[in-house]
């Protein structure tokens, strides 16, 4: 496939601005770069994709989120609004999860898989909780990614609050799917829930139970309630407890981070663990705003995700630049240029920590063909130094009208093409009624 006439934004380093360039592709990967007469010229017998002058880019990729969480949009929360993090997730997401089944695991990853195709999110890092659906979930949840075409990494979290037996089934969970996966555009890592969900007995045996070479996602003191409770379980903080059970390496995402202190991040850092930044949950859950401008400074390996909010990641990029802003009442708080450091390239060796081989993020000869088309035309001029500017202020999630995963077009002219978007949302709808009615079993049970 030759993909002509567009303006390439190749996210290169340094990145390149390309007017009326082409792409040339080859089975799932690029194979030349140029300007469009030169490759016409070159492949005239190639299936031509016309871009019409819009914006050509790399997908964009997601570091941190939760399909399973699609069930909660509108759902009300019986009882006062809760006051605080721990609350919401005692009164929330802990009786979701408990009320998913097979039909609504695969459901609800179906729709958040249309809704990253609309968005032009191409690779989406998932962490996964159905403590009554967990022997096979990973499978559910690769099945429905390999439908829509997109790339992803996917863990069931492990966690002690649903009882040993079920804790060893999330072990066994991630351990079958880590051996048994091929899937060429899904992957598998560990997932932990969190330090105040996880005991000693639960840590050591994950730690025995991780095949070699891989990692742990695992959330971090996404409120002062995880490091109260590591300094109750063991006198020290989240970072530092964990670190005895080897948790930290360069496979592993710690998401969040919101409250660990600076002996912790010398740890993170140390040892090159990835972090992963989702301002949008972070001010919905009213948790706080983590240190993103000290460890971008510092070199830290900050990402960006959405920790189950929409696909459309540009939004996430914005309230990033936003939320540090506010909460320092600093103007030169989260620099767009920090922002695109973190959201296209951190996130994009991140994923690659996972594809080994391939690269990604990238429009370049030999990068994987995972690209989108951007109905952008700026009225003022665009380059590569106001890019992130451009981004922040002027892009919409509605403005990309293509998306494409390893060479396979899975959005066209805003045609979703490898699923019925109106049929998913249906079936998950038909399937809405019983999950809310188990939410709200399982949610009164803690009133």
């Amino acid at each position: 496939m030759l993909i002509t006439h567009g303006t390439l934004i190749t996210w290169q380093e340094p990145n390149q601005v390309l007017a009326d360039h082409a792409l040339y592709i080859e089975g799932d990967t690029i194979r030349a770069v140029g300007t469009s007469a030169e490759l016409e010229a070159r492949y005239p017998q190639a299936e031509r994709l016309d871009a019409r002058g819009q914006l050509v880019m790399p997908g964009n990729i997601c570091a941190h989120t939760h399909f399973y969480g699609a069930y909660a949009r509108g759902m009300a929360i019986p009882g006062p609004a809760p006051e605080d993090f721990p609350q919401i997730l005692r009164r929330l997401w802990w009786p979701l999860d408990k009320a998913l089944d097979p039909d609504s695991v695969r459901a609800s990853a179906l729709v958040c898989l249309v809704d990253a195709i609309k968005h032009g999110t191409t690779t989406l890092i998932d962490h996964h909780a159905s403590p009554n659906c967990i022997e096979g979930s990973l499978d559910l949840i690769a099945e429905a990614v390999d439908a829509a075409g997109l790339r992803a990494v996917l863990c069931y979290e492990v966690t002690d609050r649903d009882g040993e037996e079920k804790m060893r089934a999330g072990i066994a969970e991630n351990v079958r799917f880590l051996r048994d996966n091929r899937r060429p555009r899904v992957a598998g890592t560990f997932g932990l829930h969190a330090s105040l969900t996880l005991s000693d007995a639960a840590l050591r045996a994950c730690a025995d139970a991780r095949p070699p070479g891989v990692g742990f996602h695992i959330h971090v003191a996404e409120h002062e309630a995880d490091e109260q409770d590591s300094l109750n379980k063991s006198g020290r903080r989240v970072v530092q407890r964990l670190y005895e059970y080897g948790i930290w390496g360069k496979q592993t995402i710690a998401a969040h981070c919101v409250h660990i202190d600076e002996a912790e991040r010398q740890i993170l850092q140390d040892t090159g663990t990835w972090i992963t930044h989702q301002p949008r949950s972070n001010m919905n859950n009213a948790v706080g705003a983590m240190a993103f401008d000290e460890m971008m400074a510092r070199g830290m390996r900050v990402c960006i995700g959405n920790d189950g909010f929409s696909n459309a990641m540009w939004a996430e990029w914005k309230t990033a630049y936003l939320l540090h802003k506010v909460a320092h009442r600093d103007p030169r708080r989260a620099n767009g240029a920090d922002i695109v450091r973190a959201a296209v390239y951190h996130n994009a060796r991140l994923a690659e920590r996972f594809f080994p081989g391939q690269r990604l993020g990238v429009l370049a000869e030999g990068a994987q063909a995972d690209i989108i088309f951007v109905d952008y035309h700026p009225y003022t001029p665009l380059h590569m130094g106001n890019l992130p500017w451009h981004i922040l202020f002027g892009f919409e999630p509605s403005m990309v009208t293509m998306t494409m995963v390893a060479g396979r077009v899975l959005m066209r002219d805003r045609q979703v093409l490898t699923m019925n978007e109106a049929e998913v949302a249906q079936q998950a709808l038909a399937l809405a009624p019983a999950v809310w009615e188990r939410y709200t079993a399982n949610v009164n049970q803690t009133l």
